[in-house]
């Protein structure tokens, strides 16, 4: 029997269990052993090096639909990387193939319906198992490039996965109506016909479940990191400008300085060329230096270069 509750870091991880058995799934999925006696979860997760909040997330989720929690930010994404993981790895490495095994002892494989039934199991399996590798190849190398502050340029956002991150178990629906309507089979056939036909609703609700975990805790736990990524790579770029760096004030000429300067005061090359008394050819020349060496294109740039640095006042210069 299931207890419907919200359960907090300091229930008893038994508690969860004894209340909702199909929680030991969510457990192995979490890379949580057994044994762990009559400790909270808080204290199972610390021992086990998962995190909590997160794991507390997923299983009020997916037992109450409950995805009010206080604050994406504070989700792990390595924790959820490590669950999804774990569930490919059970889905992939065991169920299907467990599922496979019952279907074909309960089918009679000299029937044609029995065939068709196979074959319309194994496309179902494909599907999940394409599925499933998109995320493993694509996704999570994404999401743990974000994690390690590598760069993202050019790869996908995770709004791009969303928007195509539709069910994978229509065929499942077509193969239990198929059994259950159709096929009919004799004493013993039926009932292992009925223990197949009871787990392929067990993975069916599974697997919904992990789409739902996906679209709901994973998904806006990577917007979330992608904002603060960005927020951390415009600052980071902001502060390469702005800081001031020894070296690069010394591999400016004096000429250049002075380019620099009339630049910042909003002076045209041949303006700058006059009061230097030097060609327009020469000014653009030197401007063209000057973004060599500092890596710096815009007025904007080479004025908050020139007031770190000292080359003019803040005073004198119209922001």
């Amino acid at each position: 029997m299931k207890n419907q509750k919200m359960y907090e870091a300091d229930d008893k991880m038994i508690v969860l269990i004894r209340d909702n058995y199909d929680l030991l799934q969510i457990l192995s999925c979490f890379g949580i052993n057994l044994g762990f006696g009559d400790k909270t979860v808080r204290e199972v997760c610390e021992q086990q090096n998962v995190d909590a909040y997160t794991f507390l997330a997923v299983v009020n989720f997916v037992i109450n639909n409950y995805k009010e929690f206080d604050d994406a930010g504070r989700l792990s994404v390595s924790t959820l990387i490590q669950y999804l993981k774990a569930s490919h790895q059970y889905y992939l490495g065991f169920e299907l193939p467990f599922l496979r095994r019952e279907l074909l002892e309960a089918l009679d494989e000299n029937d044609n319906l029995g065939r068709f039934i196979m074959r319309l199991y194994d496309e179902y399996s494909r599907s999940i198992q394409n599925h499933m590798k998109y995320e493993e190849k694509t996704v999570f190398p994404y999401v743990e490039k974000l994690l390690h502050g590598e760069s993202t340029e050019g790869s996908f956002d995770i709004d791009t996965y969303s928007d195509h991150h539709g069910q994978t178990d229509k065929k499942l629906g077509e193969l239990k109506s198929i059994i259950i309507k159709y096929l009919p089979s004799d004493v013993q056939h039926n009932n292992r016909l009925m223990a197949a036909l009871y787990d392929l609703y067990n993975c069916e609700n599974f697997l919904s479940q992990h789409a739902k975990v996906e679209d709901e805790i994973f998904v806006p736990a990577i917007r979330h990191l992608e904002k603060k990524t960005k927020n951390s790579d415009v600052s980071s770029q902001i502060s390469k400008m702005i800081n001031k760096n020894p070296e690069s004030s010394e591999t400016l000429s004096s000429r250049e300085k002075d380019v620099i300067v009339g630049v910042v005061q909003g002076m045209t090359n041949k303006e700058i060329a006059d009061h230097l008394f030097i060609s327009t050819n020469t000014v653009i020349t030197h401007r063209r230096n000057i973004a060599k060496k500092l890596q710096i294109h815009s007025p904007a740039g080479l004025t908050i270069y020139a007031i770190v640095n000292k080359l003019v006042d803040i005073s004198s210069v119209k922001l």
